[in-house]
């Protein structure tokens, strides 16, 4: 199986890196949307109060998580009649998206649809399921045939593009009317700067009704709680019961302090806001300072990241950065589209965010 799956983009880029890490300031590592902030205090005293764990975590979630999960959807994106038993959590979201095919037992016969500039697991995870993967933004490209599952991701990795109501209304819409489950990653949802993200289970697209809808929802970000692997999915009750079934049979547990730590960012909103804030700070400084080193940026109205481009291929304005010590990550890594493209990080402290624009504006 693993002769078909891609080569790990990171690993082809060991020799910009060390480019970069032989600058006399040192390294500025743009490349990879990992936090670097602090885990707030409410959040790891939660985890050190459920630490003496000794049985086996619920596979279901606890119903505090799956309340506060609930909670949080409706208080922060407007996200109504969502039952705490539409809640799963999940072992980090790059988890869920990689086995979703397999989960819901899709295989050769089966189609699956992926963005064109996407988060390479996508295509990863139809692939481990062996499904038939089209990369289409438009589902006019698939012609009479009938996928059985598709992907969204608003606001957009790598890009920042963010769907409009229209444009999530439409393919609700359009999967309702084919049978077609919609698994719509809004991990970056509470990160919009020029634009305003919607959740595919909010009343304006799914009308009140989460048949046939998945949203994908990470902590990662919001909490800086990619180590804690923390993330939830929700919507259709009959799709995440399915779900739940195969993954107590898998295995597929979030550790009981973990999900305590989970209730406890869910249920804050403080800590939430500061992230964010802390995001919105360096985008505001390192946006203008690549546009005055001649580049351009591009989309990026939401999310973690600058789209941005020199009109060369990628992997030259990666090794042009690469020269000021700053690593990003190249457009091609998230399809054929991002050839010209690289994609910088909003997750480095601010000094290192500071010493980038410096050498960007020297």
């Amino acid at each position: 199986m693993s002769a078909s799956l891609p080569v790990f983009p990171w690993d082809t880029l060991a020799d910009v890196t060390a480019l970069a890490r032989s600058h006399a300031d040192g390294i500025v590592d743009l490349s990879v949307g990992t936090p670097v902030d602090d885990v707030a205090p409410v959040i790891r005293d939660a985890l050190a109060a459920a630490s003496s764990s000794p049985g086996y975590p619920t596979t279901a979630g606890t119903p505090a998580l799956r309340a506060s999960a609930a909670a949080a959807l409706r208080r922060r994106y407007g996200v109504t009649g969502l039952a705490d038993d539409a809640v799963l959590p999940v072992i980090g979201t790059k988890e869920l998206i990689a086995w979703l095919p397999t989960l819901l037992g899709l295989g050769p016969d089966d189609i699956v649809v992926v963005p064109e500039l996407a988060y390479p697991t996508y295509e990863v995870g139809a692939k481990l399921a062996r499904t038939q993967v089209v990369l289409a933004d438009s589902l006019t490209q698939l012609g009479p045939r009938t996928p059985a599952l598709v992907y969204l991701n608003s606001p957009s990795n790598p890009t920042g593009k963010v769907l409009g109501v229209d444009h999530l209304r439409k393919v609700v819409g359009w999967a309702r009317e084919r049978g077609v489950l919609v698994a719509s990653d809004e991990c970056y949802l509470g990160l919009g700067w020029d634009a305003a993200p919607v959740s595919v289970l909010h009343p304006s697209i799914s009308d009140g009704d989460h048949t046939g809808l998945l949203a994908v929802h990470s902590l990662s970000k919001t909490s800086s709680l990619a180590g804690y692997r923390a993330g939830f999915v929700a919507g259709d009750p009959q799709v995440v019961a399915e779900l739940l079934a195969v993954r107590k049979h898998a295995g597929m547990m979030v550790p009981t302090p973990v999900q305590a730590a989970m209730v406890a960012a869910l249920d804050d909103d403080v800590h939430e806001q500061q992230q964010r804030a802390r995001y919105a700070r360096r985008r505001d400084v390192l946006l203008p300072a690549l546009q005055s080193a001649g580049l351009t940026v591009d989309h990026s109205e939401a999310g973690l990241y600058l789209w941005a481009t020199r009109g060369e291929p990628c992997r030259d304005t990666v090794a042009w950065l690469a020269q000021s010590g700053i690593l990003v990550a190249p457009g091609e890594f998230y399809g054929p589209g991002g050839s010209q493209h690289v994609r910088v990080a909003l997750t480095a402290t601010d000094e290192r965010i500071s010493a980038a624009v410096q050498r960007l504006t020297a």
